[in-house]
């Protein structure tokens, strides 16, 4: 007989409450029980970044963090990166910039990315290439990624210079 645990955690702006194992992790959880399976699982030891999602807006590798962990936190996958139905923008530079070929370690790169640049909005390739150090891509040769990371950057700073309710 296993112990379950009752957590509340709120992913993507919905508050969930559930019955989980403690020994969980939050990548299972957020893929088996909630159904929300944009966040991989590449290699389950922290070492590809597939499974990156924001736990409390900290981007953190989500098959190191126990669902109970969780527990009373806030998470973004990427599915609430662009709740609205439309891509973030640096979802759209990727797509724009081929920063993706077979799409596996895409999600995750996108939430490091977006931490990157939460924490640095104009970073230098040097600096992305730095930040993006713990996400493996085994399609990409990485070129295209840098350079997706760079249009989300133009095109952020861009969208906050404008005026509320200036349109492009």
């Amino acid at each position: 007989m296993t112990m379950k645990r009752a957590i509340t955690v709120t992913v993507n702006g919905k508050q969930y409450r559930s019955e989980v194992e403690p020994r969980t992790l939050l990548v299972h959880y957020l893929r088996d029980t909630l159904d929300l399976t944009g966040t991989h699982i590449g290699c389950n030891t922290s070492q590809c970044g597939a499974c990156i999602v924001h736990l409390n807006g900290e981007a953190v590798k989500s098959c190191t963090v126990l669902a109970v962990q969780a527990d009373e936190s806030e998470v973004t996958t990427i599915e609430g990166l662009a709740p609205e139905g439309e891509l973030h923008p640096i979802q759209q530079a990727f797509w724009d910039k081929h920063g993706l070929q077979c799409g596996f370690c895409t999600p995750g790169m996108i939430m490091a990315t977006s931490q990157l640049l939460k924490n640095n909005p104009h970073p230098t390739e040097g600096e992305i290439r730095k930040g993006l150090e713990g996400n493996i891509c085994r399609c990409t040769g990485y070129q295209n990624i840098v350079r997706a990371v760079q249009e989300a950057a133009e095109q952020m700073s861009t969208q906050a210079s404008q005026p509320v309710g200036a349109s492009e």
